[in-house]
């Protein structure tokens, strides 16, 4: 069976998803901290532009996918441009950016939301119609984007968990904006970690799923390095970390994960899993020469996406943030 692709009427379903949530402001779940009564605020007051879509992060990456969607279809249904307009703006950008410099601010969204930021940004950057966006969201790009710098070198040892803080997930959205910023002293950053971490791993084991993951330990580390690394050392690295990749061992990663309630936004996150798992199968495959591997990765990405995009909506707990990732797997 053909893997999906994404078609206009699927754009305009998962950009009305959006479009119902990035304005809503509740519920809610913030990255906050209190040092004073006074600091209890509202997520609006807070953050003038990603108050929606239930936290920080997942308002973020459903604006990115947005504006993906709108440069992919022109003039899809949908005001996303007016939203932009309301939403991107000078002084509302500066609100988020003050915020940053709040004293205990340091861990705020790291790394998972700066590099969304830094990926949306990259985003609007490749658009021609979307210049001022981009102008408007630059001080709060190169904020992230100097956290990131000052992070990544004192961070002995990676994070390999399967949810937000997975390093190699935010090595790889890092990269994407490096290379339309044509920040060349980043990539370099990034190119050392990931060998620094990743380099002398081989024959990956059985370390997923674990019950909330929504990012794949194994397969986001070899996306990772598959974009990091030049084509014949990936061969050879890849080689390595998955030895039995053409016969689906570990079996474990092959198989589609189960969601057994998908009101629990913790236990929702396994559908997530399912679609980026798909979305590294994917790209890994165009990069493999491998013929019995590429045929197992596009097989088990389309396995993987098929237990996946029908959920997409329903709960909230995974509404507000899965249709992002099913445009990283079929976008």
């Amino acid at each position: 069976m053909p893997e999906p692709a994404l078609t206009r009427a699927m754009a305009e379903h998962f950009a009305a998803i959006a479009l119902g949530h990035v304005t809503r402001e509740y519920p809610s779940k913030l990255d906050h901290v209190l040092l004073e009564a006074g600091d209890a605020r509202t997520p609006r007051d807070l953050h003038p532009i990603f108050f929606g879509s239930f936290d920080w992060h997942s308002c973020v990456h459903s604006y990115w996918m947005l504006a993906r969607l709108r440069r992919l279809f022109p003039g899809m249904m949908g005001d996303i441009a007016g939203l932009f307009d309301r939403a991107f703006t000078p002084s509302k950008a500066a609100v988020e950016l003050a915020y940053l410099s709040r004293p205990l601010s340091g861990g705020f969204e790291r790394p998972y939301g700066w590099v969304w930021l830094l990926k949306l940004a990259a985003e609007l950057r490749s658009d021609p119609d979307a210049g001022r966006w981009a102008a408007a969201l630059a001080p709060l790009e190169m904020a992230f984007a100097d956290r990131l710098r000052t992070f990544l070198p004192k961070l002995t040892y990676p994070i390999r968990a399967g949810t937000h803080a997975n390093t190699a997930f935010a090595l790889f959205l890092a990269t994407e904006h490096a290379r339309v910023a044509e920040d060349d002293a980043m990539l370099c950053l990034l190119e050392e970690r990931a060998r620094n971490w990743f380099g002398n791993d081989k024959a990956a084991g059985e370390w997923e799923p674990s019950g909330d993951d929504f990012l794949s330990p194994t397969w986001m580390e070899a996306a990772c390095m598959q974009r990091l690394l030049q084509p014949r050392e990936f061969a050879s690295w890849f080689s390595a970390f998955l030895p039995d990749l053409a016969g689906g061992a570990p079996s474990v990663i092959f198989e589609p994960v189960q969601v057994s309630d998908r009101s629990d936004g913790k236990i929702a996150h396994l559908d997530g899993l399912n679609l980026s798992r798909a979305w590294c199968m994917r790209l890994l495959a165009d990069a493999v020469e491998n013929g019995a591997c590429k045929a197992m990765l596009h097989m088990t990405a389309t396995r993987h996406l098929e237990a996946a995009l029908s959920h997409v909506a329903g709960d909230y707990m995974g509404e507000h943030w899965l249709a992002t990732y099913a445009v990283l797997a079929i976008g």
